[in-house]
């Protein structure tokens, strides 16, 4: 990467990936005790009645843990619970000051020009994100997306996409090897994907998310698992 990235006080590097403890309302005690993790996400979007001072309540207790969060409100239409755009706005307008960096999708173009100008003005770092839930779109298809991304103001862009066979994992495996210096998180969900949560991470994925309680996506490795193989296979890697 030709600039140095970071979320909070943790480094970004496509030589050692970060582990993302990633959970909801339900996963709270554990995201705090995820200790194995780098990083903690908050699913906003899986509280079962998420208001603002819900969200701020749980950002601050997850922040006693000394680990930087990611505040996410998924849409609907890219694997989260229905919510509408206005209640989404005002859990991430509500968080961003108790949280290191945003996650929104790219597709939600409105909410996130608004969000990236704020989360920019605040010094939070933002990843702008796409979920193909069906399947993995060609390596044309995923590509341009990182474009979109930069040209919308992301620090960071995530793609992923469901995995139904190894031909999939070789398409998001292509699309790492050819944005890894652009600073890009890429993640192949379902069971086929699972290899992919630590091939990804050794072609130049910055993150790689692990779950605690309820997975937040289809594949995904405990972060304990998971910890246990990036140590293993990277473990030449400097921090």
């Amino acid at each position: 990467m030709a600039r140095q990235l970071a979320i909070g006080s943790v480094r970004l590097s496509t030589s050692l990936p970060r582990i993302v403890a990633a959970g909801g309302e339900g996963e709270l005690d554990a995201l705090v005790a995820a200790t194995d993790a780098d990083l903690i996400e908050l699913r906003a979007d899986l509280f079962d009645d998420p208001r603002p001072a819900s969200i701020v309540a749980a950002l601050e207790r997850l922040r006693t843990a000394g680990r930087p969060v990611i505040l996410t409100v998924r849409a609907a239409a890219e694997g989260g619970r229905p919510l509408p755009d206005a209640v989404r706005r005002d859990l991430y307008r509500a968080g961003l000051v108790h949280a290191d960096a945003i996650d929104v999708e790219i597709a939600s173009t409105a909410l996130a020009s608004e969000l990236v100008a704020q989360a920019h003005a605040a010094g939070r770092t933002v990843l702008l994100s796409s979920h193909a839930t069906e399947g993995t779109p060609p390596v044309d298809a995923l590509l341009p997306l990182v474009d979109r991304a930069e040209a919308m103001g992301a620090d960071v862009t995530k793609l992923a996409a469901t995995a139904h066979d190894l031909e999939d994992v070789r398409t998001m495996l292509a699309v790492t090897l050819a944005a890894r210096h652009r600073g890009v998180v890429t993640v192949s969900m379902g069971r086929a994907g699972t290899l992919a949560r630590v091939l990804l991470p050794a072609a130049g994925s910055l993150l790689t998310y692990g779950h605690v309680g309820n997975p937040t996506a289809p594949g995904q490795l405990t972060v304990t698992e998971l910890a246990a193989l990036i140590r293993r296979f990277f473990s030449f890697a400097s921090s």
